[in-house]
């Protein structure tokens, strides 16, 4: 079974609402829809905004479901100037940029495991991947031309990368900077990945984050965000599960 997490419920409504076989079961506030995409076994479930959210969910999806997989689906501020709103990144590794528990320990460290950054499933993360750039070959069969126009979404870029979590909504172009010099290789930032790979490495749970940049990370981002969610990232979360379990 595959565990599919989104922070909010307007990215994955949609994904929902194309499972079969639905049975919904409530853990710690928490509806964990489980049923089949594809003919694939999943259980889908939206965590709530924040790193604990997200971690307290991977958990019950691990030791109630028995999850063999998680994917983490949703959206980022860009950190990097090559991407542009519309753009999706798969992640390569997660950090958490809150993290500091200097001068006991390394900046971005996390205490007594040895380590800052946590790389995904390599398999699993091609996979998305391989969804993420079949989705934009045949992205009008999924959002109008008009739509995106409207958020001014043009050529749309597929990428892997780093990303950072952390429990702030980045908005400040000081703090924009100073995560972009104090961890250079990321191209994104966002506040629940790091959490969800921290639990998926302590209990060797094979796991990806995908995710779709919605703003700049700074104070110039001037997108209607809810509507965003719900027009633009909805779909693009919702059309690239459901090729990613036609193609595994």
């Amino acid at each position: 079974m595959i565990g599919i997490i989104s922070a909010m419920p307007e990215e994955i409504n949609l994904l929902v609402n194309k499972m079969t076989q639905t049975k919904t079961v409530e853990r710690g506030m928490r509806k964990y829809y489980s049923g089949q995409i594809w003919g694939k076994d999943v259980v889908i479930a939206y965590s709530r905004i924040g790193k604990v959210a997200a971690a307290t969910t991977a958990v019950t999806m691990i030791l109630t479901f028995n999850v063999e997989k998680i994917i983490f689906s949703g959206v980022a501020g860009a950190i990097s100037q090559n991407l542009n709103i519309g753009d999706i990144v798969v992640a390569k590794r997660l950090v958490q940029h809150d993290m500091d528990a200097s001068p006991i320990f390394p900046r971005f460290e996390v205490p007594l495991l040895d380590k800052s950054y946590f790389d995904t499933d390599t398999e699993l993360s091609n996979k998305v991947l391989q969804a993420a750039k079949i989705f934009v070959q045949n992205i009008n069969r999924y959002i109008t031309r008009d739509l995106l126009r409207r958020f001014r979404i043009e050529r749309i870029n597929v990428t892997r990368g780093d990303v950072a979590s952390g429990d702030q909504f980045i908005t400040d172009r000081r703090k924009h900077y100073e995560l972009k010099h104090a961890l250079p290789s990321i191209v994104c930032v966002e506040m629940e990945g790091a959490a969800v790979a921290q639990v998926c490495y302590e209990y060797n749970v094979p796991f990806a984050v995908l995710r779709t940049i919605s703003d700049n990370a700074d104070h110039n981002a001037d997108i209607d965000f809810n509507q965003f969610l719900s027009a633009i990232a909805a779909r693009y979360s919702t059309g690239i599960m459901d090729i990613f379990f036609s193609l595994i």
